[in-house]
């Protein structure tokens, strides 16, 4: 059935973004009675086309993001940084966001991340102030976790629903862990542990990234589902152009639909919710004689400060069974290098899902029978990787901009990510590497991968672009996410974090949009 896809009547409140953080605030305000309409560029997918797509990511001929149509000349961008930024390996378009591809890993970050002992500039903000953001985020999303953490951030509530058990492999890491004095705990994940919020406990299909087939990982489509039975629009294939505006307001979205027809979205606030890339990309591409520079962009920081995780990886070979890939998704992990007074944050993971599974092998195979057989038998079952994620040192330098030299699908220039690796950022990997080494040196392991300082790269957690601070002479956004500039802009996304920390940014991303869902009834609620 073809969607209508003309504008609403000026509404209360026009979304940019069908993610997490869009859906979150669609679903606060729609169940306060406010008229919401949701713009998302990408497409909406059948959810009863989710086996046919994990089908389709098994075979090696199909890049994981080709599964969710990323590519092609509606993503096309260009990465001029001393790094190559590889963006379509980072991102889906579509409803739903990146949580239709995401792991499913949420965690709260750390005090000492807002108030700048963890390295770099302080938060406007302090941990308190999304305590309670963060436990409502929780129940939201439903998170399976346990209070066995010793180097988390205070909380005071219990995880909706009870972790995971550790794996087999977490049970072999432990070994090792105690003999090193290296603490471990469950690691929460936005994933069903038993039933709730109406969906099934996870079933072990073992696809996790990137398709879940039966909904037991959260996904943004549950809220964007309660926001339209309360009344909202969610349109998609309708990527927005630009911003309308005068010197204090935005009036009008523009957005495109697939017949190449522009229309105009009134309303009386503005979300902007479609992540660090194409957020700053958006008000680049609205500059006019009010901000020549690009809107809200009087600080000059727009786009700048484009900040990811790095990756730092050990693997190889144990003479024992592992049983990796039964579990797709992290179980328990360690903080104990979070904070730390000597090398910024490094979180460590225990994987489940190290080397090739056995299917990927036989397809790719040019042998068939025995020989098959004996490679099989080979290279699978006796694999082990302890991961992590690297913070990254935030620098102006790493940005945003336009390309003027290439278009996209519609004529706009495609965004160019300027992005590098800095000297101390190599340094943070080589201590979690050097950890990560000696972890499996403990159990005798035979090395045969390392994602080390030369070999790093991004996790595909889009943050910083438009940072959040009390100054509009050095912000993007106020301690509330509503830009300096423009009274009636806010914006719900990773791009307003100051620092980047070591966890994965989601929950935090969640945190903040529902905050900012607060703040929007309170203002609605007074004109």
């Amino acid at each position: 059935m073809d969607t209508d896809r003309r504008p609403s009547d000026r509404v209360d409140v026009c979304i940019v973004g069908a993610g997490p953080s869009g859906a979150l605030v669609a679903d606060r305000l729609t169940a306060a009675g406010y008229d919401v309409v949701v713009l998302e560029a990408g497409p909406r997918f059948d959810r009863e086309r989710r086996i046919e797509r994990m089908e389709r990511s098994l075979r090696p001929a199909h890049a994981p993001q080709s599964v969710w149509d990323v590519g092609g000349e509606r993503d096309a961008y260009t990465s001029s940084g001393a790094d190559h930024y590889p963006l379509n390996r980072t991102r889906v378009k579509g409803v739903g966001g990146t949580t239709l591809a995401w792991q499913g890993m949420v965690v709260r970050l750390h005090e000492r991340d807002f108030d700048g002992r963890n390295g770099g500039d302080p938060w406007p903000i302090a941990y308190a102030d999304l305590r309670p953001y963060y436990a409502e985020a929780e129940r939201e999303l439903g998170v399976a976790g346990a209070d066995d953490n010793p180097f988390g951030p205070p909380r005071a509530e219990p995880f909706p629903m009870p972790a995971f058990p550790p794996s087999h492999s977490d049970s072999i890491f432990a070994e090792a862990c105690e003999s090193l004095e290296i603490a471990t705990h469950s690691a929460p994940n936005a994933r069903n542990s038993e039933e709730y919020d109406g969906r099934g406990a996870c079933v072990g299909f073992g696809t996790c990234k990137p398709v879940c087939p039966t909904g037991a990982r959260y996904e943004a489509g549950v809220h964007l589902e309660r926001a339209q039975a309360n009344g909202a629009r969610v349109i998609d294939r309708a990527p927005v152009q630009r911003l309308e505006h005068d010197a204090d307001r935005i009036q009008a979205a523009v957005y495109a639909t697939p017949d190449g027809t522009e229309h105009r979205q009134e309303a009386r606030q503005f979300v902007l919710a479609a992540g660090g890339v194409e957020i700053p990309r958006l008000l680049l591409l609205s500059k006019s004689d009010h901000y020549p520079d690009g809107l809200a962009n009087s600080s000059g920081l727009v786009g700048r400060y484009f900040t990811e995780h790095l990756g730092a990886r050990v693997g190889g070979t144990v003479d024992r069974r592992t049983r990796q890939h039964h579990v797709e998704f992290i179980t328990t992990e360690s903080h104990q290098f979070y904070d730390s007074d000597d090398h910024p944050p490094i979180k460590l993971e225990l994987v489940n899902y190290a080397g090739q599974p056995p299917a990927r092998t036989a397809a790719e195979a040019d042998h068939w029978g025995d020989d098959l057989l004996a490679t099989l038998r080979e290279t699978y079952g006796n694999t082990l990787e302890v991961a992590g994620l690297v913070q990254q040192e935030a620098r102006p330098d790493n940005r945003i901009t336009l390309d003027p030299s290439r278009t996209d699908d519609h004529g706009n220039p495609v965004p160019d990510v300027q992005w590098s690796i800095s000297d101390r950022d190599r340094r943070t990997v080589e201590r979690a590497t050097e950890i990560q080494r000696s972890i499996l040196g403990e159990l005798d392991a035979d090395i045969e991968w390392v994602v080390g300082p030369d070999a790093t790269g991004p996790a595909a957690h889009h943050m910083g672009t438009t940072r959040m601070g009390a100054d509009p002479a050095t912000s993007v956004v106020d301690p509330q996410c509503r830009t300096h500039d423009l009274d009636n802009a806010w914006i719900a996304s990773s791009s307003v974090f100051v620092t980047a920390g070591a966890m994965n940014p989601t929950l935090t991303i969640a945190a903040l949009a529902l905050r900012i869902g607060d703040r929007l009834e309170e203002t609605l609620s007074q004109r």
